[in-house]
């Protein structure tokens, strides 16, 4: 006798947005239900639903028209770690493990398939709860391009674009005013954004986390600048970028979240700093969310679409504990076993690294 019974998806969205994710949902969603016959829910808030769960059912239409928005129609939250899970007591903080109630609510909702959606840290989840046997696939998300065994992740476009158009509007500002001007960016670990945007922008110099930078040399790239006539300099800095032998600049302490040390602020310390030694007006630009929010470029609406699309196919073909992986111009799968041992860096002597050296962009050290 043939079943009848569909095979059950779902798919959900944890960590940070960034833009092109409802690409993903939008392309899971449809291949699932036009391709395979499948039924989609979507779980809401990340993991957070997963714990608590809190989930919608995702039909053709719910997902007709929002391939351009940013953000994630299934919410999202980088605070709800199923293995550390925050549980406000009084006024103290505990934490527990609440990794049984997902297991328990996956089996409930029938899930014969999950598409977990994130960077690093929602990955190293995923990892975690395929060893308890969860049937699922990885689809890497972030803006700062740092999961490993990937040569791209959606939402790194789009942020470097919205990063190069901020350097570009502040060129203008530095050169009429012969200031020094800093553009913080993000990446707290990783320095792809300050690197791809400070190049394309034409940032004189450029700090990022895998690289200590060092301020004498710093104040001898912007001196030799004004000696040559030109009175301005522009430095793009990540987040993450710190001292040599100093560390990284924090701004606050989240205690219920994964990751607790929110960092923030280099530009301003750094600011300062020049302005005394170099005896020169300085200004401090943070991009912040901004680098976040928006609508997806259309590099990232296609890698997104072909990643999710990617994704059914592994969850089809029961290739689980895999991520969807860029390798070159083709996609491909990498083990999630992999993608769990740490952030994917700038290695050393990378090419554009090379190529701006080549330039003349300093780099602080």
């Amino acid at each position: 006798m043939i079943s009848n019974k569909k095979r059950r998806l779902a798919i959900l969205t944890g960590g940070g947005d960034c833009p092109g994710i409802n690409a993903v949902i939008r392309a899971v969603t449809k291949k699932a239900i036009l391709e395979y016959g499948m039924e989609v829910i979507g779980i809401l808030d990340g993991y957070e639903g997963l714990i608590h769960n809190k989930y919608r059912e995702l039909n053709f239409d719910d997902v007709s028209g929002i391939l351009t928005l940013g953000g994630t129609i299934l919410g999202t939250t980088n605070k709800a770690n199923p293995f550390h899970y925050a549980v406000q007591d009084g006024s103290s903080l505990r934490f527990e493990n609440r990794s049984a109630d997902v297991l328990k609510n996956i089996e409930a909702l029938k899930i014969e398939g999950l598409v977990c959606v994130g960077g690093d840290g929602t990955l190293w989840i995923s990892h975690q709860l395929h060893q308890l046997g969860v049937p699922l696939v990885g689809v890497p998300k972030t803006i700062d391009n740092d999961v490993k065994g990937t040569d791209i992740s959606f939402g790194f476009d789009s942020a470097i674009t919205i990063a190069t158009e901020g350097i570009d509007r502040i060129h203008t500002t530095a050169q009429s005013h012969h200031r020094i001007m800093l553009v913080e960016v993000m990446g707290r670990k990783a320095g792809w954004i300050a690197l791809y945007a400070g190049i394309a922008g034409g940032g004189d110099v450029i700090l990022i986390p895998e690289i200590p930078y060092n301020l004498e040399k710093i104040v001898a790239c912007i001196n030799k600048r004004r000696e040559q006539g030109r009175l301005f300099s522009i430095i793009v800095v990540a987040e993450g970028a710190m001292p040599s032998g100093g560390e990284a600049a924090i701004k606050r302490i989240v205690p219920d979240s994964a990751e607790q040390i929110r960092l923030g602020g280099i530009s301003l310390i750094l600011g300062n700093q020049l302005e005394k030694l170099l005896g020169l007006e300085t200004r401090s630009v943070v991009m912040g969310h901004l680098q976040r929010g928006g609508t997806p470029t259309p590099f990232d609406r296609i890698l997104a679409t072909r990643l999710g699309s990617k994704a059914v196919d592994l969850i089809k073909d029961k290739h689980y504990g895999q991520m969807v992986s860029v390798a070159g111009d083709h996609l491909t799968e990498f083990p999630l076993e992999q993608v769990a041992t740490g952030p994917r860096l700038v290695p050393a002597g990378y090419e554009l690294l090379e190529a701006g050296r080549a330039i003349g962009t300093c780099f602080g050290n």
